[in-house]
C-alpha cells in the first residue's frame, strides 16, 4: 500500500493508459486550446444521454453559470431580476450563487429525508406570483421523481433547469438525468463519475438556447456559432465575424485536453455506473439491519456518487465520534454535500427567501456524512464502514 493512502478513499482514479495516450496526442499535437476534440466529446456526449447540444466548460459550477445566464437573457422566458427560483436547501453553492449573480432569488425548499432531494411536496406548496423556475439537484447519484417535476414545471409555467453534476447516468421513469428540464449541467471533475481534470457539461435540446450558451462560453462573441444562428447571424465579413460581441459573456472555455479526456472516459460510462451499482446493493445490504442509520432511498436508477448516511438512535448527535472513528480505520468521510446551506455565514450577502423551518436539511446538516463509492468492487471498504459504524454505535 501506498504511504498515507487511506483504508477506504472517497474518490479515486477512473483513469487507465487511454487517458494518457489521449494526453499525449493532445500535447504531441500542439493544439491545446478548445478545439475539434471538445466538439466531438460535446456530440457524443449529448448522443449518449439523448439529448440535441452539448456544451463544455470548464467546470460543473460554471455550467451551472451558463445555464442559468443563457435562460435570464434568452428572450424567450419570462426570468428577470426580482423572481424567485425553488432551490433544494442542500446542495452545493454554485447552485445558488448563479442565480443571485443574476438577481433571481433563491427560495429554498427543505429535502426529503429519504431521497435528499426535493421535497416535490413542498415545491408545490412554495409556489408564489414570483416563482418563475426550479433548479432541481439530482443528489449524490439519485435522480428526482422527474415525471412529478415535469408536471408541476408544466401546470405552474415554470422554467424547469437540473444541477445533475453529482448523479452522471442516473435515470428515472426512462429518463436520463441531466435531460428533464430546459438545461442540465455536468461536472467531470476528478472525484466524480467522469474525470477530465475539471470540467462540465451542459446538455439541452433547445437549439437557441444552445446557441446563447456557445457565445456566453467565450467573450459572448460570435466567433463559434454558425452563420446563421438565433444569437446574431454573422457579417460574412471573416475578420469582422471574429470580433464580434452580442452577449456579456465569460471565459470558461474548456481545454482540448478535457474534451480528449473526456472521449476516453464517456467510452467507459456504462461499466462505471454498473460497477457502482454493483457496490451500492453491497452497501444497502450490509447496512439493512443497522438501525442507527438511515440510508438513501434510490429513486429510478441511482449512478450512486456516493454512500449517505444519516445518523439516528443511539448515534444521533454523535457525527463528531463517528468521523473521528472513521480517521482513526482510515474511512474518509465528508458532509452531505454542504448540509443545510442556509446555515452558512455566506447567506449574509444573498438575497434569498428561506422558510422558518428546514427539519430535514437541519437533520442533514446535524447527522449527516456520505463516504465514498468507486467504480470497481469494494466489499471489504464497505465492511470496513459497517463494523466501524456498529462498533461506535454500541459504545
Amino acid at each position: 500500500m501506498i504511504p498515507n493512502t487511506p483504508a477506504y478513499p472517497l474518490a479515486t482514479s477512473t483513469w487507465d493508459a487511454a487517458e494518457y495516450a489521449a494526453l499525449d496526442r493532445v500535447i504531441r499535437s500542439g493544439r491545446f486550446t478548445m478545439g475539434p476534440l471538445v466538439r466531438q466529446f460535446e456530440g457524443e456526449f449529448a448522443t449518449h444521454f439523448g439529448a440535441r447540444y452539448g456544451v463544455m466548460v470548464n467546470s460543473g459550477s460554471s455550467a451551472n453559470l451558463i445555464a442559468v445566464a443563457a435562460a435570464v437573457l434568452d428572450p424567450r422566458y419570462d426570468l428577470n431580476r426580482g423572481d424567485e427560483v425553488l432551490v433544494p436547501a442542500v446542495s452545493w453553492p454554485t447552485t445558488y450563487y448563479p442565480l443571485t449573480q443574476y438577481g433571481l432569488r433563491p427560495r429554498f425548499v427543505d429535502v426529503n429525508i429519504d431521497t435528499l432531494n426535493l421535497d416535490a411536496d413542498l415545491i408545490e406548496e412554495s409556489i408564489g406570483p414570483r416563482t418563475k423556475a426550479i433548479f432541481a439537484v439530482n443528489l449524490l447519484g439519485n435522480p428526482n421523481d422527474f415525471s412529478r417535476l415535469r408536471e408541476i414545471a408544466r401546470v405552474h409555467d415554470l422554467i424547469l433547469l437540473e444541477d445533475n453534476c453529482e448523479s452522471l447516468g442516473a435515470e428515472h421513469d426512462g429518463v436520463n438525468a441531466g435531460t428533464a428540464g430546459l438545461a442540465g449541467t455536468f461536472s467531470s471533475f476528478f472525484s466524480h463519475h467522469i474525470s477530465t481534470m475539471e470540467g462540465g457539461i451542459i446538455l439541452t435540446d433547445d437549439e437557441q438556447l444552445y446557441h446563447e450558451m456557445v457565445s456566453l462560453r467565450a467573450h459572448g462573441w460570435t466567433r463559434d456559432l454558425p452563420a446563421r444562428n438565433h444569437v446574431h447571424d454573422k457579417t460574412g465579413e471573416a475578420w469582422d465575424d471574429l470580433f464580434r460581441f452580442v452577449l456579456p459573456g465569460y471565459n470558461v472555455r474548456p481545454l482540448e485536453m478535457s474534451g480528449a479526456l473526456g472521449l476516453e472516459q464517456l467510452a467507459k460510462v456504462p461499466s462505471l455506473i454498473e460497477g457502482r451499482r454493483e457496490n451500492a446493493a453491497y452497501f444497502l445490504e450490509r447496512f439493512a439491519a443497522i438501525s442507527a442509520v438511515r440510508t438513501q432511498k434510490e429513486i429510478g436508477r441511482s449512478s450512486w456518487f456516493g454512500f449517505s448516511m444519516v445518523l439516528e438512535g443511539e448515534l444521533a448527535g454523535r457525527r463528531a465520534d463517528l468521523v473521528r472513528a472513521f480517521d482513526e480505520a482510515g474511512i474518509e468521510s465528508r458532509p452531505i454535500v454542504a448540509g443545510n446551506f442556509t446555515r452558512n455565514p455566506v447567506m449574509t450577502h444573498l438575497d434569498a427567501i428561506v422558510p422558518d423551518s428546514l427539519p430535514a436539511a437541519d437533520k442533514i446538516d446535524v447527522d449527516g456524512l456520505f463516504v465514498g463509492n468507486h467504480h470497481y468492487p469494494v466489499r471489504d471498504g464497505i465492511d470496513l464502514v459497517a463494523d466501524t459504524v456498529e462498533r461506535v454505535a454500541g459504545r
